[in-house]
């Protein structure tokens, strides 16, 4: 029972993370950054999308969130985070 729910957390957050490369890849684009700059403003900015999905998580886990809830919640939380 614990390893089909391991997997689909692990298959959320890898799912948030791939949306914020996306999402990181389209503000490196906007401010037209290339070659190094690019790496270092990419590199900051999943470490920070990191970070907020790990508070997120945490604060879902707090209001004691599960399946469809949690996920928009931390979604909305992940992306107002990015926001700021």
């Amino acid at each position: 029972m614990r390893k089909p729910l391991l997997l689909a957390v692990l298959a959320l957050f890898s799912a948030n993370l791939a949306l914020a490369d996306a999402a990181c890849d389209a503000k490196a684009a906007e401010k037209k950054l290339a070659g190094a700059a690019k790496q270092s403003f990419l590199k900051k900015c999943e470490k920070d999308t990191a970070a907020a999905q790990a508070s997120c998580d945490a604060k879902a886990a707090d209001k004691k969130l599960a399946g469809a809830a949690k996920q928009s919640f931390t979604k909305k939380c992940v992306k107002d985070a990015m926001a700021k």
